[in-house]
């Protein structure tokens, strides 16, 4: 199953940390990435900086127009009034069919903030436990996903992280 998690650090680095302990699980088969976005929000930055990586093929393009829609959405409107509801108001639009909702947009827009990073991710499949394994330690907490209670909770169980 396709899973959707936003994972947020209480360091600017952290999750380019995380990103490339991913890479390395992914390249001993622990997961299948599909793709992910790494959002950095340094201390005193105006805005937080993004950067993408994708597997290759066909099935995977639509990613980096996925991730500059739903960040560019989420980080570059207006924040303040009715500017911010129709923001994302367009975003659950354009995240139709996801599994990403309207409330969890809003989660992560109020959770990414100034001195923090975050790792939003798409895997297929993974080992769970090993994988959570190399993830203890970081100071991460998951504050959106597409996965049920019941899936959320072995993650974090798995991961050591807190939810919202």
């Amino acid at each position: 199953m396709t899973t959707f998690t936003v994972w947020k650090f209480d360091d600017p680095q952290r999750a380019e940390q995380a990103a490339g302990i991913l890479r390395h699980a992914r390249d001993e088969g622990l997961v299948k990435i599909i793709d992910y976005a790494v959002v950095s929000w340094p201390q005193g930055a105006a805005a937080p900086e993004t950067h993408h990586e994708h597997e290759s093929g066909h099935r995977y393009t639509g990613w980096g127009a996925f991730w500059g829609i739903v960040i560019g959405g989420l980080f570059l409107v207006p924040v303040a009034g009715a500017a911010v509801g129709a923001g994302i108001g367009a975003l659950v639009k354009a995240t139709e069919g996801t599994g990403i909702d309207r409330q969890q947009l809003e989660t992560i827009r109020a959770e990414i903030t100034e001195g923090t990073s975050a790792l939003f991710l798409v895997t297929d499949q993974g080992n769970l436990d090993r994988l959570g394994e190399r993830f203890h330690g970081l100071h991460k907490q998951l504050i959106a996903t597409n996965l049920t209670e019941g899936e959320r909770d072995i993650l974090l169980e798995a991961f050591g992280g807190s939810a919202p």
